[in-house]
């Protein structure tokens, strides 16, 4: 037995697993229930508006810390709380403010901190399988 909602998504879900701005979308899409059928169809042959946005934007801001390589939480420190546009982002990618270039070195930091305790993890779990085999 399945449900109406298992084979349909709100705008917000679909909007989000795009990686598109929901309130840039047009108003038919944020008003209707998206099949799961129609989200395919809309990850495989993307109608123009999708493409736009998706070039142009405004962006989300999870793609906005993306493209700028820092966390969502430091576009929040750094005071960026509303969509950005692509131009937008590459104007602050060509001059970037004090706060982009703090944060993209913090979250450089912590990445490497987080690849350096994988990579810690991945031999602690060698070691003990060798240990186990023997």
């Amino acid at each position: 037995m399945t449900s109406a909602n298992s084979q349909s998504m709100k705008p917000a879900t679909v909007a989000k697993k795009l990686g598109i701005y929901l309130p840039a979308t047009p108003q038919e899409f944020q008003d209707s229930t998206i099949s799961r059928a129609d989200f395919a169809e809309l990850q495989s042959n993307p109608p123009e508006w999708l493409v736009e946005l998706r070039r142009n934007g405004p962006h989300p801001r999870p793609v906005v810390a993306q493209k700028l390589n820092v966390s969502i939480s430091g576009l929040a420190r750094g005071g960026v709380e509303e969509a950005l546009t692509t131009a937008e982002i590459t104007a602050l990618l060509q001059a970037p403010p004090a706060w982009l270039v703090t944060e993209r070195s913090t979250h450089a930091a912590v990445r490497t901190e987080a690849q350096r305790v994988k990579d810690e993890a991945a031999k602690k779990d060698a070691k003990k399988a060798r240990a186990q085999a023997e």
